[in-house]
């Protein structure tokens, strides 16, 4: 048997979990709390002449106070497409313009709210587990195939599985742990 060809399939899983795990935290960071966070707005796509593009690349976003944002267009005439694709965007958010730049105040957030965005963080940290078992899926699928073909023992296999639930489950944990965080973020009042 090929070490290697473990080692590959384990760090190639290893791989696609931790991207799971950040794909998860950058989800996090979009949901929002009572404090202003660009990331929030930074990937809404923006009819910037007739083409899809993403605010960060048309607009500096800043955080001048706790729950402002400050959306400053690097062109002017973009200014109403980013003021609309905030106001379309779902978010709770709304903006002023004074022609120059765009203020997004975030208000208070309510109880009934901080519930609401709870159970997307808790459908967000799912998808996040269901990407890692994915993997994992993907790479016993692939011990077993090094079996299969001979190039790996039956202990081989036990211990490539092992070592791949290992994974698996410190990478769950990690999902768990930033919803964990999440929650107690959303829930302070």
């Amino acid at each position: 048997m090929s070490a290697d060809q473990m080692g590959d399939i384990l760090t190639e899983a290893e791989l696609k979990m931790d991207a799971a795990v950040e794909h998860t935290q950058t989800e996090f960071a979009k949901i929002r709390t009572g404090r202003a966070n660009p990331g929030l707005i930074t990937d809404l796509q923006v009819s910037y002449y007739g083409a899809p593009t993403p605010l960060q690349q048309l607009a500096s976003v800043s955080v001048p106070e706790p729950r402002l944002l400050l959306v400053n267009p690097f062109d002017a005439s973009a200014l109403k497409e980013i003021e609309r694709a905030i106001s379309g965007a779902d978010l709770g958010l709304n903006p002023a313009s004074d022609g120059q730049v765009i203020r997004v105040v975030f208000p208070e957030l309510t109880e009934e709210r901080r519930r609401e965005y709870v159970k997307v963080a808790r459908e967000r940290a799912e998808d996040g587990r269901v990407a890692v078992r994915n993997a994992r899926r993907s790479a016993k699928s692939d011990i077993a195939g090094l079996q299969d073909s001979g190039d790996a023992t039956e202990d081989d296999v036990r211990r490539g599985d092992k070592s791949l639930q290992d994974l698996t489950d410190t990478h769950v944990e990690r999902v768990d742990a930033l919803l964990a965080n999440k929650e107690r973020e959303l829930l302070e009042v």
